[in-house]
């Protein structure tokens, strides 16, 4: 009897197997300049269509804006009886958590149900989606140096910004996408767009660069667990588990406002590198893919869905300057307004009752945030402080922006008077109030991003506004 029972258990756990859905096919596939684009193994039109059926594939997406778009053979339902409920995983390479390279994922709905991705792209809202650092209308064109060996490719963003993604000595051919593989890329110029998270880089030590994970949300973030599990990561949590790779909840979708979009399903995924970032001698920082798969209900797996995250800080942190402390919780990956204990541990270190984090002694510090009703869900991060030899422009003399996120007012630091302009995220005027140092009342905005252009007599600012109810 032992062995029919442990016959049945295989062939059930293979069935299920069998039931899984993998990726069916690829819609399109437009990298971005990289190290390994114009690459047969990496960056080709065969190596994306390597993720179909299998977790085992490989494609670069090259740098900021590079995507893929691919489909499963049946739409993937939003499941709350999913495991955490998650339901599909993308798998990248990172070999290990200081090796992410974050990736945003979109879905759409096929609405008009032709079987085209022609519909809305919705954003899934990672951890970083509602940090004030994060872009959601990043644009970036790459010009063709035009050489017929490894160049260095110039862009030019449209915040203002230029810079390379620079050749190195291991990759030897064009890094912009050739006619040969790619022949509808403009061989002169191309652009890209979509969200920009900033990446979390330590280039401190040459010879040990590393780019640290993001909390949840974001393709070929995390590492691989067990391959052959049929159980998905846990998000919320810093442990591999399961199948490990990245997983994805269908209701953190978000409209261009950042408002959820509660779908019941989606029939197709985008996934676009989503830093614009240089690793010094690794290259830049490229997202790669090697398949997905789908997540089956299992109400017998149960864990922790609150989380919370703190925005990162610079890596070094000098006394006697202001810094903007941006805490924020979860609940299944949706923001909430829940209050948030947090605790310093560094003498002459205080938050003052606007989340502005001030620092009058060197030492390390760590700041731990966690839920003041669930103690035990929270989170650290851990600085140097120093004492700067000489201080130019500090974050001090710049506009911040408090608390973040808002939920009925804000406030603003380093001006005493300005006409203030409130925008939505379609640069449609929602408020314009007078700013006399009072704090401004946003009661009656629902929760979504917006933009405040504070303008004084001498300069005209844009900062970002994030506000949870």
């Amino acid at each position: 009897m032992k062995y029919i029972s442990l016959t049945i258990l295989l062939i059930v756990i293979f069935a299920c197997r069998i039931n899984a859905q993998y990726i069916s096919g690829i819609i399109e596939y437009t990298p971005a300049p990289g190290q390994f684009i114009n690459t047969d193994s990496y960056g080709s039109p065969d190596a994306a269509l390597s993720i179909i059926g299998t977790t085992n594939g490989i494609v670069s997406l090259g740098a900021f804006g590079g995507y893929i778009i691919f489909k499963f053979e049946n739409p993937v339902e939003n499941d709350p009886e999913n495991p955490y409920g998650i339901d599909f995983t993308v798998f990248g390479n990172p070999a290990s958590a200081e090796s992410s390279e974050p990736g945003i994922v979109s879905v759409m709905k096929d609405e008009n149900n032709n079987g085209l991705p022609d519909d809305t792209w919705y954003e899934l809202a990672g951890s970083d989606y509602f940090f004030s650092n994060t872009i959601h209308n990043y644009g970036i064109t790459y010009n063709n140096p035009q050489q017929e060996e490894a160049a260095d490719v110039a862009w030019t963003d449209n915040t203002g910004n230029s810079g390379f993604v620079y050749a190195n000595s291991y990759h030897t051919q064009p890094y912009y996408p050739s006619a040969e593989y790619f022949p509808d890329i403009d061989q002169n110029a191309y652009s890209l767009e979509g969200t920009k998270i900033i990446a979390s880089v330590d280039t401190s030590n040459p010879g040990n660069i590393k780019s640290y994970c993001r909390s949840f949300g974001y393709a070929d973030n995390k590492i691989r667990g067990d391959i052959n599990s049929n159980v998905p990561d846990n998000p919320y949590t810093a442990d591999t588990e399961g199948m490990g790779g990245d997983s994805f909840d269908i209701s953190w979708a978000v409209d261009q406002n950042g408002n959820y979009a509660d779908l019941d399903e989606i029939d197709f995924v985008k996934v676009h590198c989503g830093v614009n970032a240089d690793m010094m001698m690794l290259g830049e920082l490229s997202t790669e893919i090697s398949g997905a798969v789908d997540i089956s209900p299992d109400q017998s797996i149960s864990g922790t869905e609150l989380s919370v995250v703190i925005k990162d800080l610079p890596p070094q942190l000098y006394t006697d300057t202001s810094y903007t402390l941006e805490v924020f919780a979860f609940n299944k990956g949706r923001l909430q307004s829940y209050d948030i204990n947090t605790e310093l541990d560094l003498d002459g270190a205080y938050i003052d009752e606007d989340n502005i984090l001030n620092l009058t002694q060197p030492g390390t510090l760590t700041i731990t945030a966690y839920l003041t009703d669930n103690p035990d869900i929270g989170t650290s991060i851990t600085r140097e402080v120093y004492e700067p030899e000489s201080i130019g422009k500090s974050e001090s003399s710049e506009i911040l922006i408090y608390p973040v996120p808002a939920n009925n007012f804000f406030e603003i630091k380093n001006i005493n008077k300005a006409e203030i302009t409130i925008t939505d995220n379609y640069g449609r005027t929602v408020k314009k109030v007078k700013y006399n140092g009072n704090k401004i009342d946003v009661s009656s905005l629902p929760s979504g991003i917006y933009f405040i252009i504070t303008e004084t007599n001498e300069t005209v600012t844009s900062e970002k506004l994030i506000i949870a109810k």
